[in-house]
């Protein structure tokens, strides 16, 4: 009789193991497809500090910020450390698709108006799709409303253009780190000495380092290739905070750049951080679905 008990246990089990096998294969055969994750969060906003990141706003979303900068911080306390001087860029930013996004805005510095489009190439993904980087394809108009300095010299629209190119590649290689690059060309219509070019090569890098749940510490570097530029001109460095607070982003940062579109701190950057030509500034990003 435990003979049988023994044939008749070892027949269930097996039985159990085909069944289990069998739904196994099944569910295969139904297609549970292997989804793709796409990485997010690799920036806390939409720049970095001046530059455009790998991240774009959400389809329906619509982005207010405001950019603040006060004066070189080495001017002394008469002037309150600069405190009396100011910078201002108001901006909107909307997602149009979670791949394409727009945006524009305006500058004090030099009345400046601009315009942006910016679309995401490829996402960082893994699972079903495995992609190592991102890639973003940037491109702007600025133009310039101040009135001339030379009343007296015909001054055509189109002088007081600007345009750039910007591709933005880069990784979230952890929760902690991301990193990017972005190859940039800034087109000007009109240059004031013939020491200058009218297209620009930059390369810019950013990376931001999580400090905390809240908090990350980013930086940025904007290299312009030699030749381009008049004397006096420097390459922009910019380092700052991050610190997200529900619906906001505050980012709090030290530049040596006054201005905060592309055609500013890439190719009119006068600041030296040697000499304390250093602005504090400011970005508040408050974001709305309206979807």
């Amino acid at each position: 009789m435990n003979t049988y008990k023994s044939i008749a246990l070892s027949l269930m089990i097996m039985l159990s193991l085909h069944a289990s096998g069998q739904e196994d294969d099944l569910l295969s055969l139904l297609g549970e497809e292997e989804t793709v994750n796409y990485t997010t969060a690799s920036f806390k906003a939409t720049r970095v500090i001046n530059l455009h990141s790998l991240e774009n706003m959400s389809g329906g979303e619509l982005d207010i910020r405001i950019s603040h900068r006060v004066g070189f911080m080495n001017c002394g306390i008469y002037e309150l450390y600069c405190l009396d001087e100011s910078t201002i860029r108001l901006g909107a930013d909307y997602g149009i698709t979670d791949r394409l996004m727009i945006g524009a805005g305006r500058s004090s510095y030099e009345k400046t108006y601009d315009g942006f489009v910016k679309f995401k190439l490829l996402r960082q993904s893994t699972g079903a799709k495995n992609t190592p980087i991102t890639l973003a394809f940037m491109s702007s108009m600025a133009i310039k409303t101040i009135k001339p300095s030379d009343p007296d010299r015909e001054n055509y629209f189109s002088n007081n253009l600007f345009y750039t190119f910007q591709l933005i590649m880069g990784r979230k290689f952890s929760d902690a780190f991301s990193l990017e690059l972005a190859p940039t060309l800034v087109h000007r219509n009109l240059v004031e000495t013939s020491a200058e070019e009218n297209d620009v090569f930059a390369l810019g890098a950013g990376g931001r380092i999580k400090l905390s749940k809240r908090v990350s510490l980013n930086a940025e570097y904007i290299y312009v290739f030699p030749n381009q530029l008049a004397e006096g001109f420097h390459n922009s460095i910019s380092l700052g905070f991050d610190i997200e607070t529900g619906g906001h982003v505050f980012q709090l940062h030290f530049s040596n750049s006054t201005s905060m579109i592309e055609k500013g701190f890439i190719t009119e950057t006068v600041g030296q951080w040697g000499k304390g030509e250093i602005h504090l500034g400011f970005n508040i990003s408050r974001v709305f679905n309206v979807k």
